[in-house]
């Protein structure tokens, strides 16, 4: 059975979600470190990337993307959270100047907090409806 969730679940896991375009868009990799999960195994798969497995190999990644010239800007637009317990995910659009990709990011519990497990995005025919973005979305502080 899985256990019942909450709005502040939902919250959460979207402000989770926010905090990590949030590190994305400030090229920040302490604090994309710090939103991966330290237990859980990790995986990864950037467009046009092979799949990386473990923290290491995932956390490398985003090191070198977010240090490199060349960082994509991303925005996430129309978010949605599915919850189940201590886990879910998170499908939302990355808009960036080019077009979108489409993104899901999933999350376990890790001592009381979202932690992600893996993300994925790849290209997409599809783009965001005005009726996607929510203004009263929780944000992650820039």
């Amino acid at each position: 059975m899985i256990p019942k969730t909450t709005p502040n679940d939902r919250t959460a896991l979207l402000f989770a979600n926010e905090a990590f375009y949030a590190a994305f868009a400030n090229r920040d990799v302490a604090a994309m470190q710090s939103l991966w999960a330290q237990r859980a195994a990790l995986a990864c798969i950037h467009p046009g990337w092979g799949l990386l497995e473990g923290r290491e190999s995932v956390l490398q990644s985003w090191r070198s993307i977010l240090s490199g010239n060349n960082a994509p800007v991303i925005t996430p637009r129309g978010a949605k959270a599915f919850l189940y317990g201590e886990s879910g995910f998170v499908t939302c659009f990355e808009a960036f100047p080019e077009g979108y990709l489409i993104a899901t990011n999933i999350f376990v519990k890790e001592d009381g907090e979202w932690r992600l497990v893996h993300h994925q995005a790849g290209p997409t025919q599809d783009k965001p409806s005005e009726e996607d973005d929510d203004p009263n979305r929780p944000r992650a502080m820039q």
